[in-house]
């Protein structure tokens, strides 16, 4: 298993299909922690000096040495149920599209920065596996 998770909340999350995405992807380890919207807020804080809580954070590894990690997905469990309920599909769905941003990021694509290549391939992997719009293309709607 390349996803080692910390699921401090009630969700069952989808692994078999989050295990996909990741092989697909990498052959590192992630480490993904569920949380809720507080605590999310203060790893916002500490690291981003952002005083508000948010859908996904990453937090990249240095190197690619055999047996070191990618890096660390973490994922606001309030915003997976606000957004899946928003936008009508499954929350199951939104936790795998955060993901997949999460993941991208931890690979080192930036869509605040790029010329569209995180988009190009968040897209490419929404097709792949049958998701919903993405976040990136969410806003442009």
């Amino acid at each position: 298993m390349l996803i080692n998770i910390e699921n401090q909340t009630n969700f069952d999350a989808p692994l078999q299909e989050l295990e996909a995405i990741a092989c697909e992807l990498t052959h590192r380890e992630i480490e993904l922690i569920i949380t809720d919207a507080p605590t999310i807020q203060e790893i916002n804080l500490s690291y981003r000096s952002k005083d508000m809580p948010t859908d996904v954070l990453s937090f990249p590894l240095e190197g690619d040495f055999e047996g070191v990690p990618l890096g660390s997905i973490i994922i606001c469990i309030d915003f997976v149920y606000e957004k899946s309920e928003l936008l009508g599909h499954t929350a199951n769905e939104e936790c795998i599209l955060l993901f997949i941003h999460g993941l991208l990021h931890l690979l080192g694509f930036d869509h605040e920065c790029d010329n569209g290549e995180m988009r190009e391939k968040e897209e490419l992997l929404i097709k792949k596996f049958n998701l919903p719009d993405s976040l990136i293309v969410r806003s442009y709607i």
